[in-house]
């Protein structure tokens, strides 16, 4: 499995490479986005022979820096003992995902530091310190959920969609749902900014 695993990788790495220059453009179309998620699901299979997902990276992030305070009160924690506090690929993904998106942004000529996006400024002005703490409090309540749903939109959405899951399918909608419903709150509907 090993053998393969890396095998398979030194692969991806080198095509990565090689295309690297058709995968900046600014905008991806949805169909091609949507084709490359799909092997990389299947790829995530072939590798590990688990789904993909990141939730439970969250939570040993949070494990590693809870160990520096008090080792010995995560080594007792029956919720740690169970998710691992260790680096494993699902950790490599998420750093791979943030440095695939740098990559990108960088060499589409897209990449511009802002505290606070155009349409949440338009709507709510552009107060840094407000922003950031719906954010927080936004990720907190994602990481919540993922966790109690026992998978974020990866894990549930795509690839329990893509394994045909009920859990997955109803996952999915309701993700839809949400998202509309709190995009309808906060930035109003008819496609006008309140």
């Amino acid at each position: 499995m090993y053998t393969k695993a890396r095998v398979a990788f030194l692969v991806l790495v080198l095509v990565a490479v090689v295309l690297l220059s058709f995968l900046t453009p600014a905008r991806w179309s949805p169909y091609t986005a949507g084709a490359v998620i799909g092997m990389l699901c299947w790829l995530t299979f072939l590798i590990s022979d688990k789904e993909l997902g990141v939730s439970a990276t969250y939570v040993r992030i949070s494990g590693f820096i809870a160990r520096l305070l008090h080792k010995q009160a995560v080594d007792d924690n029956e919720y740690y003992q169970d998710t691992g506090v260790k680096l494993d690929w699902q950790m490599m993904l998420l750093l791979g995902v943030f440095l695939g998106a740098l990559v990108s942004a960088v060499g589409s000529e897209s990449f511009h530091m802002h505290w606070v996006p155009g349409l949440w400024q338009d709507v709510f002005g552009d107060a840094v310190v407000p922003r950031l703490l719906i954010a927080f409090v936004g990720g907190v309540f994602v990481a919540l959920g993922a966790r109690w749903a026992g998978g974020c939109t990866s894990g549930q959405g795509i690839t329990g969609t893509l394994q045909m899951s009920v859990a997955g399918w109803l996952a999915a909608i309701c993700f839809f749902i949400g998202g509309i419903i709190t995009a309808t709150i906060i930035y109003g509907s008819g496609g006008t900014l309140q």
